[in-house]
């Protein structure tokens, strides 16, 4: 029997957008949410959607099922459009990725194809996006909700630094802009703007440092009635969203300084970025190494440059910082490690040399989705209390996911900003201030007692602008200027800037100076509490159970789970006096240290848990150190706030005389409050001053994918392209996951350049049409190396004909007031939906059925459209169509055009249409052409 499908609208001509289904349809764990064309299925599930042993039964609200065996597709309806943003949509079934679905135009509906992958029980199902619940509906519901009572009253403010790089220098600035010719980057089809906004000193002496700003994903295109779109290059009547122009109170501050500034526009990026396995970091990379190449130019020879950079000061490429907004951040990151060692050719925008420096990088709410930081670059990670888009504060891997990996000289500091949410520091993305549409990413109905507009601890827009460009400021001049004054404002020394107030600022660091005593992980023996797992699924292992009110951006999940290598120290305790003894595998160390620094977490909104502090040698002679105090931060169900705080006892000569510093065995923790849990992220021998860093020589890491035939039947294994480059030898960690269980492998490797590095993946092959399958390596850094591309794999190829598709009328001759009919069908039954669009056609002469001769709520709900002004349905906008979808397992689905009944005398008014069908690669090929006729009812 024929199932009756309702129809949606659809853009049959935006190919590049539709193609993120090629991409994201495959196995879990590989699709990018993002701005598809793709539109939802709708009406009821199928059958077997209630009892096929894939948790179908009893979907919670806004859940379904549709398709069959190796076509079926989990679909997620949200009452309310899902805001576009920089954090990526995913799938879970409890603490398990499904995958990261398709997003349809709507902004509501999101697909996954499962791949054979079961989700398990349907009370886990829930969506996520940077560990923000979306979903509203499944168990721990009611813990999301805002409890109602206040946030932690803020602590006395912080003494003043003697030194403040808020304050404005002495230089006059001048604005400009230039736009260069576009280039093409490797895995986009539209070429990409070289468009950029200049603020520099006009009268500085000499060559100047430069600072280069690169916005995040934000809406490409706008028009005059609030039109937003996520599209590129911009559709006629709208225009690119001026995000590159957002930050030019940090901008002018630093010109102020003796900073000639730029901030480059990335629309052409943030269009097309879904179609990158990397989220588009590669891309940002080369746009922002593309643009310095071209600055490089113009110092050497200013004749040649744009007006707007010829009115600046001289740029000097062998000081630059790099600033980056969120996924900007993690594009700056990739600059400057590409910058250090070269990527792949085939993978990289920018072939020249590298004739610049990075001295630093400023990563304002930063994605990172690789969890693979740039560990030999100095940086400032600005951590926004109250992001309401990358809310789990997954940048705060920028510092501990640089721990163990080089050196350590870099100093890496994580700056938490009470109050801050992920917009604002982007005029152009603030309401009030944008010239496209722009909004609170934190805005919510439900009341919050910290990030609510009004409360004490919330900053406005303007007080927020301020504070960024103080700590980007502070960066610049301690990475670039090398004025160490300014250092105890960003590696937890406990100092503010002035010039920043009133909002609240606390920092923690990792590197520069600091020796480490202790960095929790399986070899590390605890009494009195336990090592826990950054990221487990399972209560008793991890460091926060999963029903935690509110989040740690320590413990920020990556794209795979459980994840060995992220360890911290958990401790609860119900008296005051038991100590907590940490010991590490081996002696370490601290000769030198000035103080020993603990990075501590207590829960948010707690005061006054106090602990004394005690060292034990390897001989077992034990001296106190000091007593510490640690306060939690203002926290609520929606913000990740469980956050380390840097406490620092001194390592006074007393202790030195006690103590053998070179073989210290224990770190001791005893509680003195009466009651409380915390968690002890590491310990380190900590000195005063900054350092010089130079990068190692490291070898350089990154996962391709291939491209093969899957076969009519077996297992075939190939070997995934993992391209090691650079110099000397180190660890990576390799991970498979099974796109069927959902089980995680994961083993570590010794990687040296020019060795084979050997990960094998297995594809399975059939005789049933369907999509192109993934199957997935993802690699991290362990020790001693760099990764670059860290996702890849293969890609199976479908390799089995298309059924022939047949539109053959129902009712093509009917009365007006009747529906035209035709069925689509397909010859044989096929594993994927079966997706087409009917568009309208001029008819060959005669009355042309009009938008006033079809149900008005059906031309709103399938079209957009309203009946007035009347036009021929052929004259409707070029790109609409109807949607039409054969479910997967099925071979029919009628097409249904309602027409409507008046009392006019008419002539027989006619429709042409042409049904463009989609194939695996979601390109849409011409099919069938169809006609229909309406006759006049009296």
């Amino acid at each position: 029997m024929a199932r009756r499908i309702t129809l949606r609208r659809v853009l049959k001509g935006a190919t590049a957008a539709l193609a993120v289904l090629a991409l994201a349809a495959v196995s879990p764990g590989v699709a990018h949410a993002g701005s598809a064309a793709e539109p939802p299925p709708t009406g009821p599930p199928p059958a077997s959607a209630s009892n096929d042993g894939q948790g179908g039964a009893g979907l919670p609200e806004g859940w379904r099922l549709t398709g069959k065996g190796e076509g079926k597709e989990l679909v997620w309806t949200s009452s309310d459009p899902v805001p576009m943003g920089d954090a990526r949509v995913e799938f879970h079934a409890g603490d398990r990725l499904l995958g990261r679905p398709v997003a349809a135009r709507d902004g509501r509906s999101f697909r996954l194809p499962l791949r054979g992958a079961r989700i398990g029980s349907a009370r886990e199902l829930k969506v996520l996006a940077a560990g923000r619940r979306l979903d509203e509906a499944g168990p721990g519901a009611e813990s999301r909700t805002p409890r109602p009572g206040r946030a932690a009253r803020p602590e006395a403010p912080l003494p003043a630094n003697p030194v403040d790089p808020g304050v404005p220098g002495r230089y006059r600035t001048v604005t400009g802009s230039y736009t260069l010719k576009s280039v093409r980057l490797p895995g986009f089809p539209a070429p990409v703007e070289m468009k950029a906004h200049v603020v520099g000193p006009a009268d500085a002496p000499g060559k100047r440092p430069l600072a280069l700003f690169l916005h995040g994903r934000h809406y490409t295109c706008y028009g005059p009635d609030g039109e937003e779109a996520m599209n590129w290059p911009c559709a006629s009547g709208l225009k690119p969203v001026p995000s590159q122009k957002g930050y030019q109170r940090a901008q002018k501050l630093l010109a102020s300084q003796g900073y000639v500034t730029v901030s480059i526009a990335a629309n052409g990026i943030n269009g097309q970025d879904h179609l990158a396995e990397d989220g588009g970091a590669q891309a940002r990379s080369s746009l922002v190494r593309l643009h310095l190449a071209r600055w490089a130019d113009w110092a050497d020879n200013r004749s040649t440059a744009p007006d707007a950079v010829r009115d600046v000061a001289p740029a000097d490429p062998s000081r630059v910082l790099l600033v980056g907004h969120s996924r900007g951040g993690e594009g700056v990151d990739r600059a400057a490690l590409d910058s250090l060692y070269r990527p792949p050719a085939a993978q990289d925008g920018h072939r020249g040399p590298v004739r610049w420096k990075i001295r630093g990088n400023v990563l304002i709410g930063p994605t990172l989705f690789s969890q693979n930081p740039a560990p030999d670059v100095p940086s400032v990670t600005i951590l926004p209390g109250c992001d309401g888009d990358v809310s789990d504060l997954q940048g705060e891997l920028y510092a501990d996911g640089t721990r163990g990996v080089s050196r350590g000289t870099a100093l890496h500091s994580a700056v938490y900003m009470v109050g801050a949410n992920h917009n604002f520091f982007n005029s152009e993305w603030t309401p009030g201030q944008s010239t496209a549409p722009s909004v609170d990413d934190f805005s919510s109905d439900a009341p919050d007692p910290v990030c609510s507009k009004g409360t004490r601890t919330r900053l406005t827009a303007s007080r927020q602008q301020t504070a960024g460009a103080v700590y980007t400021a502070a960066a610049a001049r301690l990475f670039v200027a090398g004025d160490d004054r300014v250092r105890p404002l960003l590696d937890g020394s406990g100092r503010r800037a002035p010039s920043a107030d009133p909002a609240r600022v606390l920092t923690h660091a990792v590197g520069a100076h600091r020796t480490q005593a202790l960095l929790p992980g399986p070899s590390t023996k605890v009494e009195g509490g336990r090592v826990c797992a950054q990221v487990a699924p399972d209560d008793a292992k991890a460091c926060l159970p999963p029903n935690t009110s509110g989040g740690s951006p320590h413990f920020a999940a990556w794209e795979l789970a459980p994840e060995p290598g992220r360890d911290a120290v958990a401790m609860r305790w119900s008296r005051a006096g038991t100590p907590v003894r940490v010991s590490p595998a081996r002696p370490v160390s601290l000769a030198g240290a000035k103080d020993l620094a603990l990075r501590v977490i207590v829960p948010p909104n707690t005061t006054g848990t106090r602990f004394d502090v005690a060292l034990v040698d390897a001989a077992g002679r034990r001296a106190k150190l000091g007593g510490v105090s640690v306060d939690g931060l203002p926290g609520s169900d929606r913000t990740a706030s469980y956050w380390g705080r840097e406490v620092r006892v001194p390592l006074s000569p007393t202790i030195r005389e006690k103590l053998d510093l070179k073989r210290v065995k224990t770190v001791e923790l005893t509680p003195r409050t009466r009651s409380g849990k915390a968690w002890l992220m590491d310990a380190w021998g900590w000195r005063p001053g900054t350092p010089s860093v130079r990068a190692a020589q490291l070898p350089r890491v990154d996962v391709g994918r291939i491209t093969v035939q899957e076969g009519d039947s077996g297992a075939r294994t190939y070997r995934v392209p993992v391209t090691v480059s650079g110099k000397g030898s180190g660890k990576v960690r390799v991970f498979l996951p099974d796109t069927e269980t959902g089980e995680v492998a994961h083993r570590t490797l010794t990687v040296r350049p020019g060795d084979r590095v050997d990960v094998p993946l297995k594809v399975r092959g059939d005789t049933r049409y369907n999509y192109d399958t993934e199957y997935d390596a993802l690699i991290k850094a362990v020790r001693g190396a760099v990764v670059g591309s860290y996702h890849g794999g293969v890609l199976a190829l479908n390799d089995d004909p298309a059924p022939k598709v047949t539109l053959e009328p129902v009712a093509d001759r009917v009365t007006e007031g009747k529906a035209l009919k035709w069925r689509m069908t397909l010859s044989e039954p096929v594993d994927v939906d079966m997706m087409a669009t009917l568009s309208f056609q001029p008819v060959d002469g005669g009355p042309e059925l009009t938008t006033l001769d079809v149900d008005p709520e059906w031309l709103e709900n399938e079209l957009g459209s309203e009946p007035r002004p009347e036009r021929p349905l052929s004259e409707l906008e070029q790109d609409q169509g109807l949607f039409v979808s054969v479910p997967a397992g099925e071979t029919t689905a009628d097409v249904s055009i309602p027409t409507r009944k008046d009392e006019l005398g008419e002539p027989e008014e006619s429709l042409k249409g042409r049904l463009f069908v989609y194939d695996t690669g979601w390109r849409p090929q011409p099919g069938p052409v169809v006609t229909g006729t309406v006759r006049d009812a009296s």
